[in-house]
């Protein structure tokens, strides 16, 4: 009798390849498929899966025919059209009760959408997000599962089993909720990334820009921030970059680099989703236009010429500067969780996810991208207080902000007053600002909208759901538009 496998994995790119690495190492048998069959041999019989218990299938009925029931088959393929054109190939073959598993950085409405379709048709969906990279597929990624809930049970002993462990060994691995919570929770992370590495650029840049620091200088002091509350996986390979001497010109390899970064996408989603749920998540946008900003290298190369700034230089105490530059990161880091973890509990609200904020933080601490010190401290928050309404509120994050105020304003100063842009960290101090204000100038914008559109406003002096109208102009009636907030 032929073996069987626990589950089937399609699309042989690194991550695809790294795991079903990882789950056979695990003690599962796993068989694969990939449209272009050749990489099969290549991966099976010739590669890393030679001599292993890897089953390599050259069509779709083939795998199919491989799989244990109820079938298991996760797919790693380019998120979007590639995804519903392997559905649509794989469902003809499947039963009812059998599980189909999307892997990628999916947009959540997609999987909201495909997990609707195939209940339908009597099968499983679940849209789950992977973290870590290429070297955490291998090793063990955070995973974050959503979809159908009856899918949970057959997959949970694969999906923690592959995890990353936390250093208290607990999986970073759960169930997230229904339909897209999963690739929700995982876009969400995504965006919190972007705005933990344009922090890291921000400060980067003033200690080489500003304070004139060699890649040298810079790798120390980012081994030293390693050490404390800014321990993470971002700061521990910013240290390992600066420290690379690139081997044909004996410079700093990051001097080298061309400065125009690229993105997928998720951080873009991340942004809108902010706008769709009416969450302010400003930072996390600005990490995403920072990106947009640095792409037109040749236009910027052009304005430098032309455009004129501060001819300034750093005039203080170097070493104070790199202390508050580290206390004003945190700061910032602490503002750029916050935003994220408001758009997840809009998001639980919204779509009756039921998430669980807490939960969420543990398993980021180990094999993701965003894996830091400091997630403990959510952790605490949340488990004190699930309804927090702000990170910003718990008293552990209020006393850090708090004592961080002086050096983060005058890190911001320094870059005004030098000319270098720090807009992640920038509008996180807007953000706390913003949030700390009892008063905003909105009732000035409701008067403007009032004027030319009788867009009506709600009174200090009046119970809250009431709207008024003034006639402005002594030109206009009583008639007003219809009062909603998008």
């Amino acid at each position: 009798m032929a073996m069987k496998a626990d589950i089937g994995l399609v699309g042989l790119a690194v991550m695809g390849e790294n795991l079903i690495l990882n789950m056979e190492s695990k003690g599962f048998t796993v068989a694969c498929f990939n449209r272009t069959v050749s990489k099969v041999d290549d991966f099976v019989l010739n590669g890393r899966a030679k001599g292993k218990k890897i089953i390599g299938a050259r069509s779709v009925e083939e795998l199919v025919a491989s799989l244990k029931s109820p079938r298991k088959i996760m797919l790693m393929v380019k998120a979007g059209k590639a995804v519903d054109e392997f559905i649509d190939l794989l469902v003809p073959h499947l039963s009812k009760g059998d599980i189909l598993i999307d892997g990628g950085n999916t947009h959540y409405p997609d999987t909201v959408r495909r997990t609707k379709a195939l209940a339908e048709k009597g099968l499983l969906y679940i849209g789950t997000g992977v973290s870590g990279g290429e070297e955490g597929a291998l090793t063990g990624p955070a995973i974050m599962p959503g979809g159908n809930p009856a899918a949970w049970k057959h997959v949970e002993p694969i999906f923690k089993a592959i995890s990353a462990k936390a250093s208290d060994g607990v999986p970073c691995c759960t169930w997230m909720g229904n339909d897209g919570a999963g690739h929700f929770v995982k876009m969400v992370h995504n965006g919190i990334e972007y705005g933990d590495m344009q922090l890291i650029c921000e400060a980067y840049d003033l200690m080489a820009r500003g304070l004139g620091m060699s890649a040298k200088e810079m790798h120390k002091v980012f081994a030293d921030w390693n050490k404390g509350v800014l321990d993470s996986y971002l700061i521990e390979i910013t240290r390992d970059i600066l420290a690379r001497t690139d081997e044909e010109t004996g410079q700093a390899t990051v001097d080298i680099i061309l400065d125009t970064a690229g993105q997928k996408g998720t951080g873009k989603w991340t942004s809108q989703a902010g706008l769709d749920l009416g969450v302010g998540i400003p930072q996390i946008a600005e990490a995403v236009f920072a990106r947009c900003l640095s792409a037109i290298k040749d236009e910027r190369v052009a304005a430098s010429k032309k455009l004129a700034g501060p001819e300034a230089k750093f005039k203080g105490n170097k070493t104070l500067f790199v202390e508050q530059l580290r206390d004003a990161v945190y700061a910032s880091k602490i503002c750029s969780y916050a935003q994220g973890y408001q758009l997840l509990r809009a998001a639980s609200v919204e779509y009756k996810w039921s998430l669980k904020y807490g939960e969420i933080a543990m398993i980021w601490r180990g094999g993701c991208i965003i894996r830091a010190r400091f997630l403990g401290k959510i952790k605490d928050a949340y488990g004190k207080n699930p309804e927090l309404a702000n990170l910003l509120l718990d008293p552990y994050f209020k006393k850090v902000v708090a004592n961080a105020q002086d050096a983060w304003r005058n890190v911001i100063k320094t870059a005004i007053s030098l000319g270098i842009p720090v807009p992640a960290m920038g509008t996180a101090l807007n953000y706390y600002d913003s949030y700390r204000s009892a008063r905003l100038p909105a009732n000035l914008l409701q008067a403007q909208r009032d004027y030319f559109g009788a867009h009506t406003f709600e009174r200090l002096d009046k119970p809250r759901g009431q709207f008024f109208h003034v006639d402005w102009t002594g030109r206009g009636g009583k008639t007003t538009a219809n009062t909603y907030t998008v």
